[in-house]
């Protein structure tokens, strides 16, 4: 037996610190995990924001480790999805750490057979729903648990779906409120990736957490590059980045609705690529082939509604794409968080025109909300339209809608190309005359297109039938484009000044437009891609940061190669253990023991992400690979 695992066969770890190397393989924290684990572990409440892929997970797992091994029981997690729970469960057990779930997946004999081990105390986490927590049964379980003092910690997985304000409520998480009420003594952590100030009071007031301590890691996720292109035939579009960008890697495409999905998934799949759809329509069995594909499987590109990727762990997704605009920041910073999860470079790539702009907007007005809620979501769409429109950083914007201050980031598409800008003031006043003067020449109103022809002078129709050709706004805009214009229109809708209602989704003027009108607030905008505009140009130049994740150190031929192998015995163990191959280990892991090469059980120990259990268990394969 090699020094490592002879050391630890005899004296596991009762720290933090020694918990982290050895069950896990890590050498240290990373950020604000090592103050976080150190409060819980001392039976502090917590509530932690840390983005996707910060390593939430070991802000509860090294905690219920530590606390187990010190006689105070078994953690309880509160997760909402059951494809999670098999996964963080699978990889625990690959971790030598004693685990199970509770979910409707197992049968009868199943479920009593983890009631026993939970009962025993000899589980150290369990997984459950939050709908199965409040039964009788389980609060009755609990309660036992406690007696005993065999209750450890609570850890609420996805915070923010007890939020009401948040971006993806569950009316189930109201009720765990009661764990607090019922078990006072025992410490709570809940944890979330997403939460603006309204979201945090809401989680914080719904599970009693005031006295509990807030952690706000950085929000920052330099290894992604973001990416928001305007609409011309999208899905060409995306194809095409798909092809010149992530040809044979791992990515989401979310759409707003299922058909579009249906649509997208079969085209693309026409088109050479694995493209599979997912959505809440779909018969079960078939949503849980298709992830179990997305999760096994290289390559393969899901086609989403956002009923998929909560609790996604995947690490090798290279890019997240969306063929239609989500509905606030906090939904598209989540989506977009589930690529890269390695740490190594991701995108996170958008398309969006005037049509997804009146959509969010018809959705919002149009909902049987509260006057007070609609306000906020307008609010957030707002936020998110301003990112969309911007010619400034990305990262910056997007950072700072979370509070967070930060520099130009040099890995977004407005750092890395700098775009051309156009002072569209004078002709932002004059679609807002065009839209005033429909309405005193007979008080109806118009779309978009139709407005577009009457400025550009353009003779249709629709124009001669209604006179239109005698306004004064005819022709004064034909030196704009219909692209620029509808750039024009986008951006005043966005900002308020114009709103669509109906079901042709006419244009109206918002009182803030006459401010517009009166010249009072100035309008910049992008120039679209081939289009020269009309009007002073200006190009602003962000200057480079170090934001920007460097690409990871490359490998050379012969590395490549026991990289090629490592992933092959990945692959069969993977497949013989019934996990997704980046439970066995991640590509950062095979990379690292491709270069280094290391030759004896100790040299590979010391490889981050190389636990004891594993290096016991697959430490002399690894090995044999390595020496080819």
């Amino acid at each position: 037996m090699s020094a490592v695992l002879s050391a630890l066969a005899t004296t596991p770890a009762t720290t933090p610190q020694g918990v982290l190397h050895e069950v896990f393989g890590y050498p240290q924290f990373r950020g604000a995990q090592q103050e976080i684990v150190d409060h819980v572990v001392a039976g502090g409440d917590a509530l932690v924001l840390m983005p996707t892929g910060g390593g939430k997970s070991l802000c509860y797992q090294v905690p219920a480790i530590v606390r187990h091994r010190a006689g105070q029981g078994v953690t309880v997690v509160v997760s909402p999805l059951i494809a999670l729970m098999h996964d963080q469960v699978g990889a625990l057990d690959e971790l030598g750490v004693p685990a199970a779930f509770l979910n409707s997946s197992l049968d009868g004999d199943e479920a009593r057979r983890v009631e026993r081990e939970l009962l025993g105390g000899r589980l150290v986490l369990l997984y459950a729903a939050p709908e199965r927590i409040l039964t009788p049964r389980f609060m009755a379980m609990m309660q036992s648990l406690h007696e005993r003092g065999l209750l450890s910690l609570f850890a609420i997985d996805e915070a923010h779906c007890v939020s009401q304000w948040g971006h993806d409520f569950r009316e189930e998480y109201l009720g765990l409120s009661a764990l607090h009420e019922t078990f006072p003594g025992v410490p709570r952590l809940a944890l979330t990736a997403t939460a603006d100030d309204h979201t945090r009071a809401d989680i914080i007031q719904r599970l009693q957490l005031e006295e509990a301590r807030l952690f706000v890691a950085s929000f920052d996720r330099p290894n992604i590059r973001y990416t928001i292109v305007e609409k011309d035939d999208p899905r060409k579009q995306l194809l095409r980045f798909i092809r010149d960008e992530h040809e044979g890697e791992a990515g989401i495409v979310y759409c707003q609705s299922r058909k579009r999905v249906e649509e997208t998934a079969t085209w693309l799949a026409a088109e050479g690529l694995n493209a599979l759809p997912y959505h809440a329509g779909l018969d079960g069995d078939v949503r849980r082939h298709h992830q179990d594909r997305f999760l096994r499987e290289d390559a393969v590109v899901m086609v989403a509604t956002i009923a998929f990727g909560m609790g996604i762990d995947k690490p090798d997704v290279r890019f997240v794409a969306h063929l239609d605009l989500p509905k606030n920041i906090e939904s598209y910073y989540q989506e977009t968080g589930r690529a890269g999860r390695d740490g190594l470079p991701a995108d996170a790539w958008m398309t969006y025109g005037l049509a997804d702009v009146v959509n969010q907007r018809r959705m919002i007005d149009d909902s049987d909300a509260e006057d007070d809620f609609k306000r906020l979501q307008r609010g957030k769409l707002d936020a998110l339209l301003a990112l969309s429109e911007a010619h400034d950083c990305r990262r910056v914007r997007l950072l700072g809608y979370f509070g967070q201050d930060s520099e130009p980031c040099g890995n977004c598409d407005n750092c890395l190309h700098a775009p051309a800008t156009w002072d569209a003031t004078e002709a932002a006043r004059k679609a807002l005359s065009g839209i005033y003067r429909f309405r005193q020449a007979g008080g109806q109103r118009y779309g978009a297109g139709h407005l577009i022809d009457v400025l550009r002078g353009k003779v249709t129709d629709k124009v001669t039938e209604r006179g239109h050709e005698r306004l004064s706004t005819f022709g004064i805009g034909a030196d704009v484009s219909e692209q620029q214009w509808r750039l024009v229109l986008r951006q005043l809708i966005a900002l308020g000044h114009v709103h669509a209602e109906g079901e042709f989704n006419t244009l109206g003027l918002s009182d803030s437009a006459r401010e517009v009108l009166r010249g009072e607030v100035p309008v910049r905008l992008r120039v679209p891609a081939d289009v020269k505009p009309r009007g002073k140009v200006g190009r602003e130049r962000s200057p480079r940061g170090t934001g920007g994740k460097p690409p990871p150190m490359p490998l050379n031929a012969a590395a490549t190669e026991r990289f090629a192998a490592l992933k092959a015995w990945r692959a069969e163990v993977a497949k013989e253990h019934n996990l997704p191959a980046y439970i066995v280990f991640h590509d950062a892991t095979l990379a690292e023991m491709a270069r280094a090469q290391p030759a004896t059980l100790d040299a590979l120990g010391g490889i981050t992400g190389v636990g004891a259990k594993k290096l016991e268990a697959y430490g002399g394969q690894i090995l044999r690979v390595l020496a080819g």
